[in-house]
């Protein structure tokens, strides 16, 4: 019986003291930390989907995200096409087509105001633009084209301009036509050219000419982005306003732009070689672009408002290193235990990693009130101090609590330098690892790992 108990007690304390047994059971804890950080993580989504879903309410009380297309010329043509009945007789059917027209020339001009609106914690961009438009319309190419000019209905003609949200829509725009005052009306016809469409319908059969100046004026609203299509043969568009930090989307980037602390400036310039829609051409219906396809049409292109600080992918950036900052923290403590010949006990580690844990929590609800920056500190200094109280309580040794401290200052710290860079983040991040091994690597072949702990040592 003796013996048995010597046995059992033997193999309890190896159980205990084992720096194998010990190794493996911190690993295991780390991998069971990782479905809190995954359950984090999700919190993070769920807020960050709920502040897509202000942002949409917002949206759709102000305006859209806006997409000013045209104007597009449109005159019907009338054709005969020939039809054989059941006896094979042929007859003759007039059916209607339309010639579409773009401009020779388009020249955009737009003055930009974005501003904040907020909604409880969460913010949105929306912006106020006043947007002048002018050019000319090429001249109608007959020979090309294989028009009968007999068959034209000159005093059916059309001009039609396309706004992704009317809502937007500050004024009652007025296109000027060779001279000539049109106030535009939505197009209720079946020719629905864009999303939304506006139109004038102008008499041209007294001149019967389509090389016509134009020009327009909107007073538009909109939220996120403001985009414009290339229909022109030369396009220029500039737009400017009072925001620091935009993102030029769609496929062509602005062949001068200048972003300063107080707004930015951006002209566009292009000929229409790299365009998808030719000069003229004939089509019973046509759709240039649909609220479904703008942001991938090859044509389009704009300015969109982002916010400078997207605090959620920020936090959830911080919280895809969670299992790493909780790994290095265990095994620094591990270190520590075995320098300091002072037992710390596996539900101590537990406590640890679930502070480092609810430290994530800390990040995501300070971030939502006071910005990131902030909240990285409030709840990195927070974890540290407690951490470091703890250790302190735990291992009777202040010294080894204040260096404990700094070890986890700087892993925060690394973190936090990563998450604020952006092409480098790779690089530093893989480089800063490389030395935390190293350093590792230089302790642990400093301990003499055969040497019996305190408890064990002779009396």
């Amino acid at each position: 019986m003796e013996n048995q108990k010597t046995v059992i007690n033997e193999l309890s304390s190896w159980f205990g003291e084992s720096v194998l047994i010990k190794l493996g059971l911190i690993g295991i804890l780390t991998l069971l930390l990782l479905i809190p950080s995954s359950l984090v993580q999700d919190l993070i989504l769920e807020r960050q989907a709920r502040q897509k879903e202000v942002l949409s309410e917002i949206s759709d009380k102000w305006s859209g995200s806006q997409l000013v297309a045209g104007p597009v010329m449109v005159i019907p043509y009338k054709t005969l096409v020939s039809e054989k009945d059941a006896a094979g007789k042929s007859t003759y059917k007039e059916i209607i087509t339309n010639i579409h027209i773009l401009p020779e020339t388009l020249s955009i001009d737009s003055k930009a105001e974005p501003e904040v609106l907020h909604r409880g914690i969460f913010d949105a961009v929306v912006y106020n633009t006043k947007i002048s438009v002018h050019g000319k319309f090429s001249p109608l190419e007959l020979k090309k084209s294989g028009i009968n000019p007999e068959m034209i209905l000159w005093d059916k003609a059309a001009v039609d301009i396309g706004i992704s949200d009317l809502k937007g829509l500050k004024n009652n725009p007025v296109i000027k036509l060779a001279n000539t005052d049109y106030t535009v009306e939505p197009d209720l016809t079946s020719l629905k050219l864009f999303t939304n469409n506006l139109i004038i319908l102008p008499d041209l059969s007294t001149d019967k000419n389509t090389a016509l100046n134009f020009s327009f004026d909107l007073d538009l609203r909109g939220s996120n982005e403001l985009n414009f299509l290339h229909l022109g043969k030369n396009t220029t568009v500039t737009v400017d306003g009072n925001w620091n930090n935009p993102s030029f989307t769609g496929r062509y980037l602005p062949e001068e732009r200048s972003v300063t602390k107080s707004g930015f400036a951006a002209t566009w310039k292009m000929p229409y070689f790299n365009r998808s829609f030719p000069q003229q051409w004939v089509e019973e219906d046509a759709v240039i672009s649909t609220i479904d396809t703008i942001k991938n049409n090859e044509t389009s292109f704009g300015v969109k408002f982002i916010l400078p600080v997207d605090q959620y992918q920020k936090t959830m950036r911080s919280a895809k290193y969670a299992v790493l900052i909780i790994l290095l923290t265990f095994i620094s403590l591990f270190f520590t235990e075995i320098i300091k010949k002072r037992k710390v006990h596996l539900l101590q580690y537990v406590l640890i990693g679930a502070a480092m844990t609810i430290y994530y929590t800390l990040l995501l609800s300070f971030s939502e009130q006071m910005g990131f920056n902030i909240a990285y500190l409030i709840a990195s200094l927070s974890t540290v101090t407690l951490v470091g109280l703890f250790i302190s309580a735990l291992l009777n040794n202040k010294k080894a609590a204040i260096l404990f401290s700094g070890i986890l200052t700087v892993f925060y710290g690394f973190i936090f330098m990563i998450i604020q860079l952006q092409d480098l983040a790779l690089l530093f991040g893989s480089v800063g690892l490389f030395i935390i091994v190293a350093i590792m690597m230089y302790l642990s072949a400093k301990i003499d790992w055969n040497r019996k702990p305190a408890n064990e040592l002779p009396n």
